[in-house]
């Protein structure tokens, strides 16, 4: 008897996991001089749009044990996750210690150059932890994380 293999496409496509943290909610209403006017939903269907053999996933939380759990939860599934914790990035060793415990790829992303802002966003505590970070590019900044990603696979 034959047997046939089945190509699946869903088995070969990268799946990359967007977490956004708090007050990121908020993109397109808040502090629009630093973050822009763009809503990130609609920036999202355009990434999804642009990278059409990627799988893209989002989860925002203002919440900091909900990431942990989302980083938790995709860290051995996923190809990649882009992490921009918000201001947890500056105070949260939880998260730094969730990156470190699992298997996939993160890249720390920021909208705005932290480091031409206050002197206290200048720490990451999470970038050690990350293959790699992207910052002052915009919502672009995901776009760059996504290529980073698609680069390493």
């Amino acid at each position: 008897m034959l047997k046939f293999a089945i190509y699946d496409d869903k088995i070969n496509t990268m799946k990359i996991q967007i977490i956004n943290g708090p007050n990121l909610n908020l993109l397109g209403k808040r502090e629009k001089n630093i973050y822009g006017e763009a809503d990130f939903d609609k920036f999202l269907e355009l990434l999804k749009e642009h990278f059409n053999d990627i799988e893209i996933d989002y989860f925002q939380s203002n919440i900091e044990g909900e990431i942990i759990n989302k980083i938790h939860e995709t860290g051995f599934s996923y190809d990649g996750i882009i992490l921009n914790a918000g201001g947890y990035t500056h105070t949260s060793v939880a998260i730094a210690d969730a990156i470190a415990a699992v298997k996939t790829g993160v890249v720390e992303v920021h909208i705005s150059n932290v480091f031409a802002r206050e002197e206290y966003r200048h720490v990451s505590l999470i970038g050690g932890k990350c293959v790699g970070s992207i910052s002052g590019f915009g919502l672009d900044s995901y776009r760059l994380a996504i290529e980073s990603l698609r680069i390493k696979k």
